[in-house]
């Protein structure tokens, strides 16, 4: 009784009381298609709205190319593409040689760390590397080598894209933010989210790769790890230009993940609790297919609520007739890309120009 009571001293106990996400708003519980396509319907919107995509100020694709690099098997073309009024967004774009043209398009999303260099060959300060490195593993060059023309941008707060804080004066004990963390509190500030703008940025990414004719819009997946495993969950969930997506060490559940230990502000949506959990959010992706990796080992997202949630997926989806679409790598490791199956499932999914 006493350490009940004890217990009742955590402002999280209190909080922890409201979490029932099985009475959310938004939470997945059609019976058939029909009803479950109304779901999708309203709930993509209200999503839409939660995470501020209605407050982001939209502009046309505006590219202009800044680089070429020849990787023999590859061109390497780095693009500054205008996502906003004030808002500009590197993009690396790897195009694979001797393959016909047009080519399927992969959007490959990077996870924390030095940003976008990360995952194309090339090291933080820019010089090039031959072997794959890091928890990313170069995975943007493995799908380019795939057969995938790869759009790999430099997601926001990252990179090229993090925040300056000169005016901070350390030396009188001005704490200096990281990027991720500044951007999350002045989004919620302002009713939107670090997830809201990095959704909206894939989409004028998305915008972009359509208009060009040496690519084929119709076949788009979309693949990330960490953070860039939010962008491709988040951005599959609401563009439904994406036909496929691989989710690497991020799906799990918001109970056992995200809100069970530490992590990075940008992960976070205020009122998200309203959708419910990632399985009924996952119903916005059915019924296209979704691979998710996740490694035994990984420290931050469980595999026990891997599975669970996979599992509670898998019955999302066969409402939509489509059970067998969320497919899955559990793999040896810690928190990191495998590639052992999202590659072949990628090349499957985005065969032909026809929707899933």
């Amino acid at each position: 009784m006493l350490k009940s009571r004890l217990k009742d001293l955590e402002p999280a106990a209190g909080l922890w009381n409201l979490y029932r996400t099985g009475k959310a708003r938004h939470a997945f519980h059609a019976r058939d298609l029909a009803e479950a396509r109304r779901w999708q319907r309203v709930t993509r919107k209200a999503l839409s709205r939660q995470i501020g995509l209605d407050r982001i100020p939209k502009t046309t694709p505006k590219a202009r190319k800044i680089g070429e690099t020849d990787k023999k098997d590859y061109v390497r073309e780095k693009i500054i593409l205008r996502t906003g009024p004030k808002t500009l967004m590197p993009v690396y774009l790897l195009l694979p040689k001797g393959i016909p043209r047009p080519l399927p398009v992969v959007l490959a999303f990077h996870g924390h760390g030095y940003g976008v260099k990360d995952i194309v060959g090339l090291w933080e300060d820019g010089r090039e590397r031959n072997i794959p490195d890091g928890y990313h593993k170069d995975f943007a060059v493995a799908l380019c080598r795939a057969g995938f023309a790869v759009a790999a941008p430099e997601i926001s707060c990252f990179g090229e894209r993090q925040s300056s804080f000169s005016h901070l004066n350390t030396q009188i004990g001005q704490p200096i933010p990281t990027t991720c963390e500044h951007s999350a509190m002045l989004a919620f500030h302002l009713g939107i989210s670090v997830v809201g703008l990095r959704v909206h940025d894939g989409m004028r990414l998305v915008d972009y790769l359509q208009a060009r004719k040496d690519l084929d819009g119709s076949r788009v997946g979309a693949m990330g790890i960490s953070g860039g495993g939010m962008h491709a969950f988040f951005s599959t969930c609401l563009d439904e230009r994406i036909r496929a997506c691989v989710i690497s060490g991020y799906y799990s559940t918001f109970e056992d993940s995200l809100l069970a230990m530490s992590h990075c502000p940008c992960n976070f949506v205020p009122g998200l609790s309203e959708f419910g959990e990632m399985y009924d959010l996952a119903g916005l992706i059915a019924p296209r297919p979704m691979l998710v990796e996740a490694g035994d080992y990984d420290p931050i997202f469980p595999l026990r609520a891997v599975r669970a949630s996979v599992s509670k997926a898998r019955s999302v989806f066969e409402v939509f007739g489509a059970r067998g679409r969320v497919l899955t790598d559990y793999f040896e490791g810690r928190h990191q890309i495998s590639g052992s199956k999202a590659y072949g499932f990628l090349q499957k999914a985005l065969a032909s120009s026809h929707g899933a």
